[in-house]
């Protein structure tokens, strides 16, 4: 808030009607700032919140789980069978051309739009996924909450973010990711890329390049 809040300020003053904002479906643990945010864009006319659910391109290097596809042909994660209805950042894109480049108002009113794939994966969906489309073995591995931290400090993420990220990995075991929404399709009026589709148009950053010792 206090980098954003001098922008939204300037914008008010100046007669701004549209602005979207990139927020998150996923909500990190702590992360109070991220939610007032939130809400003093939905309380403008014209403004409008975007809550994306995770990215797909998280399959893809450099993120950790990219990566470790990439490297090690596995996938890591303390999430259990919990689902994730994964949407491509390209989606989420044009979602937000269309809001801030169409006529002003919108005819819902709505202030705030959850953004999801067509359906909702879990790991072991994803993995059988990338395996079927480019050939290369993916494997899931379960891991607790403390396992899962260390593998992005390991990364290189702080020890609060690298917290912070397993504590929502596992939160999708219980389910509340699981959500899956129509809006790719009211607002740009084509449904949202699939996993597979997905996977195809990146399969060759998939491509094994041995696997290294941890």
């Amino acid at each position: 808030m206090p980098l954003v809040e001098p922008f939204l300020a300037e914008a008010d003053r100046l007669g701004v009607r549209q602005v979207v904002l990139l927020g998150s479906a996923i909500v990190l643990p702590g992360a109070a700032s991220a939610l007032e945010l939130a809400a003093r864009v939905r309380a403008r006319p014209g403004w409008v919140v975007l809550r994306p659910s995770g990215f797909m391109q998280n399959f893809l290097a450099p993120h950790p789980l990219g990566e470790r596809i990439r490297r090690r042909g596995e996938i890591r994660t303390a999430a259990g069978t919990g689902r994730v209805g994964w949407i491509d950042a390209r989606d989420i894109a044009a979602v937000a051309a269309v809001l801030l480049t169409g006529p002003y108002g919108h005819p819902d009113d709505r202030r705030d739009y959850l953004l999801t794939g067509p359906k909702a994966l879990n790991y072991q969906d994803a993995a059988q996924i990338i395996t079927l489309h480019t050939g290369r073995p993916v494997r899931v591995v379960p891991v607790g909450f403390a396992e899962q931290a260390d593998a992005y400090r390991a990364s290189g993420m702080p020890d609060a973010f690298a917290a912070a990220l397993a504590a929502v990995d596992v939160g999708i075991r219980t389910g509340r990711d699981a959500q899956v929404s129509t809006a790719v399709l009211d607002l740009t009026g084509r449904p949202p890329r699939t996993f597979a589709e997905f996977v195809q148009d990146h399969a060759p950053q998939w491509a094994d390049v041995g696997t290294p010792e941890d």
